[in-house]
């Protein structure tokens, strides 16, 4: 009986061992990389390439998964806002992994290779795609005259609380003054997060008068939903999605129209947003409703709020230009 409870005894303690060490050895979906050249080899393969299969343009998004893994999309035409058409919907699924130097890629009939900045397609029509690093067409873009410089990494007066990160933004802040009609220009950089997915991927949010949302988030090479990166969250899916790879800096330009209410305070208009991502239209005109969970529920003017969702997304050149 004591030989038996001994055995049982080192039988719980292996099992715990085996326990704790699959713990420690399971990724933390919460690592988050700020630096790019920190960011491991994953990184360097995952991003946007260009070229041509056939004699047809053609576009591919590859995904880190983290450990070598990857996902992937191929467009025909080119990239999601170049040359690839969003209505038609047409793209080709792939993933697979990282062995021997070479990333390879399968799913239906494509074969990919990516090796150093160059991924080699065997499908039904075959070529070679090169890398490329787009950057959106109004990153840097300078406040205007009569803009209100909310943000230009010199000092954080306009929010509270100030949430200062070098000369950069932090998220969890808004606006001490509230807006009613107006253009802004803001910029944002999710951070790389290769062992998380979804809504814990990079997640925060743009919210337009404290209460219309849209979504901040790393949807690089996803569906483009309402909850993902330009999506107006219960409102509206954004056209395409724009979503660039984590640590590139993105842009959003946004032309809002505050709702417009009778003596009584009754709507007789609702609000209205234009929104660019990355320079492209994504919501044109759109009709709002207020977000779940937003700051206000009045529809009246309120201040530009840069949500918290516990991951370090970061701002930079926010301005605003009020128009009546």
């Amino acid at each position: 009986m004591k030989l038996a409870r001994i055995q049982l005894i080192s039988a719980v303690s292996l099992l715990a061992i085996a326990v704790t060490a699959a713990a420690q050895d399971k990724p933390n979906p919460k690592k988050a990389f700020l630096d790019a050249t920190e960011a491991g080899a994953d990184f360097l393969v995952q991003g946007e390439y260009v070229g041509k299969l056939g004699d047809q343009a053609a576009g591919l998004q590859v995904i880190a998964k983290g450990d070598g893994k990857f996902d992937g999309v191929v467009y025909p035409g080119g990239l999601p806002g170049a040359g690839w058409d969003a209505d038609k919907k047409v793209k080709h699924k792939v993933s697979g992994v990282t062995k021997d130097g070479s990333t390879m890629l399968s799913g239906g009939d494509y074969q990919i290779t990516i090796a150093g900045e160059t991924a080699t397609v065997k499908a039904p029509a075959t070529g070679e795609l090169k890398k490329v690093n787009r950057q959106s067409p109004t990153l840097g873009a300078r406040p205007p005259e009569g803009a209100i410089v909310l943000f230009d990494g010199s000092n954080v007066d306009h929010w509270n609380p100030g949430k200062l990160e070098g000369k950069l933004m932090g998220v969890g802040t808004r606006t001490k003054d509230v807006f009613e009609n107006y253009t802004l220009h803001l910029e944002f950089r999710t951070p790389y997060m290769p062992y998380a997915s979804g809504q814990g991927r990079g997640n925060s949010g743009m919210y337009l008068g404290d209460q219309y949302e849209c979504q901040i988030l790393d949807s690089f090479g996803l569906e483009g939903a309402d909850n993902e990166c330009g999506g107006i969250y219960s409102n509206s899916k954004p056209k395409v999605n724009m979503c660039l790879p984590p640590l590139t800096w993105q842009t959003y330009d946004v032309d809002f129209t505050c709702a417009k209410f009778d003596a009584d305070g009754k709507v007789t208009a609702p609000a209205r947003v234009t929104l660019r991502h990355n320079g492209v239209v994504i919501h044109d005109h759109l009709e709002l409703k207020t977000t779940p969970g937003g700051g206000r529920n009045d529809q009246k003017p309120g201040g530009l709020f840069l949500q918290d969702h516990g991951d370090p997304v970061r701002f930079q050149n926010i301005w605003l230009v009020p128009k009546k």
